[in-house]
């Protein structure tokens, strides 16, 4: 099993009451959820932050779509580029 730490978080009275009826009705525990949902939104957020530096760096390098792939993206939607 993997170790782990303690962390101290607040959380406003409904949220905390929301947390409690999840961790019933999916028999998980509070620290389970939190950690999960911890877990889950530093995935994501580390993932954005990924693709935004990848962006960034083809757009230091000028690597754009041409306007020919704009254009036709913007027709295989039916959408009007112009």
């Amino acid at each position: 099993m993997s170790q782990s730490t303690t962390m101290t978080i607040r959380l406003d009275p409904e949220l905390k009451a929301r947390l409690d009826k999840l961790s019933t009705a999916t028999q998980r525990s509070k620290s389970f959820l939190a950690a999960e949902a911890v877990r889950e939104f530093i995935e994501l957020n580390e993932w954005q932050v990924n693709e935004i530096k990848t962006a960034i760096k083809e757009a230091d390098t000028g690597d754009f779509a041409s306007n020919q792939e704009v254009q036709a993206a913007f027709n295989k939607w039916g959408v009007n580029g112009d």
